[in-house]
């Protein structure tokens, strides 16, 4: 059994929750044709900042940025550059903060002005397939029963799962245990207790599932550079129903925002 978090620690992870969910509103404001991704990891480092916290992003084990941005066929982990958006793109924007020695982390991808229907399509899936992980993260669950729901409800669009990489649990460090992978067998893995905190976060493909390491030794590309999709809540597991410590309404009741 892991340990859970105190009532302390978890609002803590809630104020760090709810700075991660406005970052991303903030960086969500500027996501258009044309935009470098370095200037929307400047947006994110100075809103960071600005509200008393730190990027934990920078610097952690040599990652260079704020924020991890992923283009396209980039599943996570990809470096802001000065090379434009362009319409029809897609971007994940990826967010952690530490503040007063807690950590939060949340994800989003963005469209890029237009977007194709089959790419509006894996966005839509991809984040309702997070939804139907948190509603399996209660207590007394398993581990594999989120990475079964989100598995199911995805691959039952055509799309597939990334098997790699996975979610976390979440406190005085970016990553604790448990492990939440995104695919899983019903009753297996770490059972899950009230008051855990954990991120889940589906990468989901348009493709095969097969990815590759870029040669900068982190971003993750799709074997077939297909595109991939990433959102990411923190919750806290209770008894009937997860509790998020992360939202995406700052982005989704945002008018100016395209989502």
């Amino acid at each position: 059994m892991l340990k859970p978090k105190t009532a302390e620690e978890i609002e803590l992870l809630r104020i760090n929750g709810d700075l991660v969910s406005r970052t991303l509103a903030e960086v969500g404001k500027w996501v258009a044709p044309g935009v470098t991704t370095a200037k929307l990891n400047e947006v994110a480092e100075t809103f960071i900042r600005d509200h008393g916290a730190i990027p934990s992003f920078k610097g952690f084990e040599g990652f260079p940025a704020a924020l991890c941005m992923s283009v396209n066929d980039v599943v996570v982990h990809g470096f802001p550059s000065d090379t434009p958006l362009k319409e029809g793109d897609i971007v994940s924007v990826d967010c952690g903060t530490l503040y007063k020695g807690y950590n939060g982390d949340s994800a989003y991808t963005f469209p890029v002005g237009e977007v194709d229907a089959g790419t509006r399509k894996l966005l839509d899936v991809t984040k309702a397939s997070l939804y139907k992980g948190i509603e399996a993260a209660v207590a007394g669950h398993r581990t594999g029963d989120i990475g079964h729901a989100v598995q199911s409800y995805a691959e039952s669009f055509g799309f597939s799962v990334v098997r790699e990489l996975e979610g976390h649990g979440i406190g005085r460090e970016m990553h604790e245990a448990p492990g939440v992978p995104n695919y899983g067998r019903q009753g297996h893995g770490a059972r899950l207790a009230e008051g855990m905190t954990i991120c889940i976060e589906p990468m989901i493909c348009a493709g095969s599932r097969g990815v590759y390491l870029a040669r900068n030794g982190w971003a993750v590309h799709t074997s077939d550079h297909k595109n991939a999709a990433h959102y990411e809540l923190t919750v806290v597991v209770r008894k009937g129903r997860a509790e998020q410590l992360s939202t995406f309404d700052y982005i989704e009741k945002d008018s100016t925002i395209k989502f």
